[in-house]
């Protein structure tokens, strides 16, 4: 700072280095070095990475769970820093802004679903990390220093909402509100949230924000306080006799936010309103989910799946949470510290989302 006047480094004079997995045994075992980022066009920022949130999807690539990983891999799609370079190509942002990155870094902009504003749901789609741009390199998420991204997929932060707690809802808190907004959840409809991690934190938040109401649904009564506190009306504790059949014929929607294959889905879809109630899942197991059609047939419901957020949605997602202040609850972790917290996050510690930070500015 000079006059009042931010003085950013020469665009050239720094180095991506980031924290890097080798293989599938990578929690608590990344190891700090440096990597080559995508080729530079005039249609990237570059992104001097402050925030980083700790996401579910970091750990099934760092261990191979969904599918192999590409290693080496540098994680992390939860990005917001400091837009540092930006390309003659990108209007939206311009150096010096605060801005972020979900999951999603590439898309081929050019067919009917892009047109949409899908472009999660392009063929071509790109990963911010362990993916492929249409040049064949290689993309690398924000478990470093430095981000190079295509600037489609570069969100301005709105005044208003602190930086560390927009990182996490650019992938965990879209992953639910997309599905919300999808399904015309607002005042007077009614929605479950199945459980109240990192994911359904977001749920429980962005339903109240909409004006529904919201119910959260978890195995036992450990987190009802946390819950209730988040916005939630009612609680109720799956693992409790008939605690499921109580409820039958009642949710509008159900957002299914669990990465386990073993949840009792026949419940789950016996609990939407007849016609017209609809069961979305958003967590991912690695394994599979078989379950009973009967419930869909004979209660004329449905189920879907969802799939992150465009980056309109995120906008108007981040600007609600700015409107009416929606805070994620996180806990700050130093980036140099990412081993252990991988490590906590795979126990279930987090409380409800660890975010990684950048001690020193090199800037």
């Amino acid at each position: 700072m000079s006059n009042g006047i931010l003085i950013f480094a020469d665009p050239t004079d720094y180095v991506f280095n980031g924290w890097v997995g080798k293989d599938k045994d990578s929690i608590g075992h990344l190891t700090y070095e440096k990597y080559e980022p995508k080729p530079w066009t005039e249609d990237d920022v570059d992104i001097k990475v402050k925030f980083c949130g700790i996401c579910g999807s970091d750990l099934h690539t760092l261990r191979s769970g969904w599918f192999p990983t590409t290693y080496p891999v540098v994680v992390g799609h939860e990005i917001v820093g400091t837009a540092i370079k930006v390309g003659a190509n990108v209007k939206h942002v311009k150096i010096g802004d605060i801005v972020g990155v979900g999951a999603q870094s590439g898309s081929c902009l050019k067919c009917e679903t892009c047109s949409k504003h899908k472009e999660q749901y392009c063929e071509a789609v790109t990963g911010t990390y362990n993916s492929k741009y249409a040049d064949g390199s290689q993309s690398y998420g924000g478990y470093a220093d430095y981000s190079r991204v295509p600037g489609h997929f570069v969100i301005k932060i709105p005044d208003g909402l602190p930086p560390d707690l927009a990182a996490p809802m650019l992938c965990g808190g879209i992953t639910v509100y997309s599905p919300l907004k999808q399904n015309n959840i607002g005042p007077g409809k009614k929605v479950g949230i199945v459980g109240i991690g990192g994911l359904g934190h977001f749920g429980i938040l962005f339903a109240k924000a909409l004006g529904a109401d919201v119910t959260a649904i978890s195995r036992n009564r450990k987190k009802e306080a946390d819950a209730r506190q988040m916005g939630a009306s009612d609680f109720i504790a799956s693992d409790e006799p008939d605690a499921l059949k109580k409820h039958k014929r009642t949710f509008d929607l159900l957002v299914v936010t669990v990465s386990s294959a073993d949840m009792p889905v026949r419940e789950y879809l016996s609990m939407l309103k007849l016609s017209e109630g609809k069961m979305v899942l958003v967590g991912a197991p690695e394994d599979k989910l078989n379950f009973y059609v009967w419930p869909l047939i004979m209660n004329n419901v449905s189920l879907g799946g969802s799939n992150i957020g465009s980056p309109k949605e995120i906008s108007e997602m981040l600007e609600l949470a700015a409107k009416v202040g929606v805070k994620s609850w996180i806990q700050k972790v130093p980036m140099k510290d990412v081993n252990r917290a991988l490590i906590d996050m795979q126990d279930g510690h987090a409380r409800y989302r660890y975010v990684l930070y950048n001690e020193v500015s090199r800037l």
